[in-house]
């Protein structure tokens, strides 16, 4: 791959970040973080490793399937959520009232109880990136193995988060798999 595309994959990573960051949210509240990782870099090889090693502790096929297209993919944008203090809507969703929320634990390798509201901004810039990806013909494809792996790694801060690997191939490796 020449270093002109790898520059121009840089460039789009940066605008599919601008995506998330901007997309919309609930009340205004900034708790979304985007971080891109690269081919070649320590945290790529961590990532990919820790996938794997998920793939093996929870018995999930599908963590190998992905952890080998993220070992193909020329960039990971990594998209993730702060459930930071309630919103105040009480609204339930998280299955909590606002003012009894209790501390955050961690439940089956899974941060709980997340605003949902957090959640739904996450869905919005999720889509937001993704179709920015789409837009600059950029094979992606957002995964949540990314998201379990990049979370455990701490690469990215955030509650919960999903990765969306890049790739620029005659073929798009996200295809058959």
């Amino acid at each position: 791959m020449s270093q002109e595309i790898k520059d121009s994959i840089k460039s789009a990573a940066g605008l599919i970040e601008i995506a998330a960051i901007t997309a919309p949210k609930a009340k205004g509240i900034d708790d979304i973080r985007t971080k891109t990782i690269y081919k070649g870099s320590k945290d790529h090889k961590d990532l990919v490793e820790k996938m794997n090693e998920l793939g093996d502790r929870k018995g999930f096929k599908f963590f190998f399937r992905d952890s080998n297209n993220t070992l193909n993919s020329e960039a990971i944008v990594l998209i993730s959520a702060i459930s930071k203090s309630p919103l105040g809507m009480n609204c339930g969703m998280c299955g909590y009232n606002c003012t009894t929320i209790p501390e955050k634990k961690k439940i089956n390798d899974f941060i709980a109880p997340i605003c949902a509201f957090a959640l739904v901004d996450l869905g919005i810039a999720l889509g937001s990136a993704s179709k920015t990806a789409q837009m600059l013909n950029i094979d992606n494809r957002m995964m949540y193995t990314i998201g379990a792996a990049a979370v455990e790694l701490c690469l990215i801060e955030g509650d919960v988060a999903m990765g969306i690997p890049l790739s620029v191939s005659s073929k798009n490796i996200f295809f058959d798999r």
